[in-house]
């Protein structure tokens, strides 16, 4: 089968820090890990697993902040290389293990990308606390070899798919998944709103675990497609204050109103404005940006994760605030933490999805986030933008790279059996 993978090494790590924010050429290009390669598909390794046919696949700022190394490699022990990418999965299911009951063949699915002590091998009773306590994104035997073997070889280290060199990713034309990362799609959902459950679910854990009283002012900064899904589950879970919503383009700014927001600002005046309008107050220092007294909002959502919007963030966080941090931050410097103590802010990242506790359910994300879909109006599909075939996969990461110019939010990789010719 045809799959794009990425092969991580230190010199194209080197190569890619020094020259990739010049050209596109060493972090996708040809002088890249990235090839479009042909590839086995592995059989299932057990009764509990499942083979799916690609319909389409996202493309994530994750991917985009890994094959540019703009991520930090703390996390590079949980996963494993070469791997096929793609952990956004929209599919259908081709067959099933003797074992699996709740989907068969035809079916439209959704996969969670999380690999969990189950996926590994683990009896029920044998998993880890956090997996047994619904946040797989955490599972703290991540860093080891399952006890499933795949090929002949005990399951190799990682996270997630997309980041694993034994089960490829949604970037290809099929896939193996464990049964318990399977999620049946609705037949009212179109595929293009199928296709971004994954980062709706996101901002939907996010929100269930952090969000904002019903009447609280929110600010949400960020222009992409975890930004927007955030917007739509605040209100979506019955958020009924202001949302300030800070974007940077007007197809962005269009659907954050047609998501729920209140207000758009761009970065910059038009958010310090926002700020003001809040009640605070702002002071110059001597030598740093300004600061401000009374006012501010108290729940931030950080969707971007870049050391000015973290900046940002501390400073415009109303006193004993909350920053949600969603945007994958990593080695920022330098970064002014006063604030966190001088105004007694509570800033918490969230990662993934799992278990979830809501009206009076216990829940996958998944499905409170499909749940949610068919009860709300807004547009959600309209984040994907553009669609290529698999063999155009360099233009679609250039496409999502580059979005001032592209207008890009959600980029999406179809096989070629789903896709038109290029």
């Amino acid at each position: 089968m045809q799959a794009v993978s990425f092969n991580l090494t230190v010199p194209r790590y080197i190569l890619g820090r020094a020259l990739g924010s010049l050209t596109d050429s060493v972090v996708f290009g040809a002088a890249s890990g990235v090839r479009l390669i042909d590839c086995d598909l592995p059989d299932l390794p057990d009764p509990h697993w499942v083979e799916l046919e690609v319909l389409i696949a996202g493309i994530c700022g994750t991917d985009l902040g890994n094959l540019t190394y703009k991520s930090s490699p703390i996390l590079e022990p949980f996963a494993s290389f070469p791997a096929v990418l793609g952990h956004e999965i929209l599919a259908r299911v081709v067959r099933t293990g003797s074992a699996v009951t709740h989907v068969g063949p035809g079916q439209r699915v959704v996969v969670d990308p999380l690999l969990t002590c189950s996926t590994r091998g683990y009896a029920t009773a044998e998993t880890c606390p956090l997996c047994s306590a619904g946040m797989p994104a955490m599972c703290e035997r991540s860093g080891e070899q399952g006890r499933v073997l795949v090929g002949g070889e005990p399951l190799a280290p990682g996270i997630t798919l997309g980041y694993h060199r034994h089960l490829p990713g949604g970037w290809s034309e099929r896939l193996v998944v464990h049964e318990a990362q399977v999620h049946i799609v609705d037949p009212g959902l179109s595929d293009h709103q199928a296709v971004l459950i994954e980062p709706l679910a996101v901002a939907v854990h996010a929100v269930l675990r952090a969000g904002p009283n019903p009447d609280e002012p929110v600010l949400v900064i960020g222009s992409g497609p975890i930004a927007l899904s955030t917007i739509w589950a605040l209100r979506s879970l019955g958020h009924e204050g202001t949302i300030v919503a800070q974007v940077k383009r007007s197809n962005e700014s269009d659907l954050a109103r047609s998501f729920g927001a209140s207000d758009v600002a761009q970065p910059g005046i038009e958010a310090r404005r926002a700020l003001l309008e809040t009640g605070a107050r702002a002071y110059k220092p001597l030598a740093n940006p300004e600061v401000y007294a009374g006012g501010g909002f108290p729940v931030i959502f950080d969707c971007v994760g870049s050391r000015i919007s973290l900046d940002q963030s501390l400073r415009y966080a109303a006193p004993r605030g909350r920053v949600v941090v969603l945007g994958c931050a990593a080695m920022v410097r330098p970064l002014d933490f006063t604030m966190i103590w001088a105004r007694e802010l509570d800033v918490r990242g969230f990662v993934g999805y799992g278990k979830e506790t809501w009206e009076g359910e216990s829940l996958h994300t998944f499905d409170v986030t499909q749940r949610l879909l068919k009860t709300t109006n807004a547009p959600v599909a309209d984040m994907v933008t553009h669609s290529y075939p698999l063999n155009r996969y360099r233009t679609a990461l250039a496409t999502a790279r580059h979005r001032r110019r592209s207008g890009a939010i959600k980029v999406v990789l179809t096989p070629p059996s789903n896709s038109s010719p290029p």
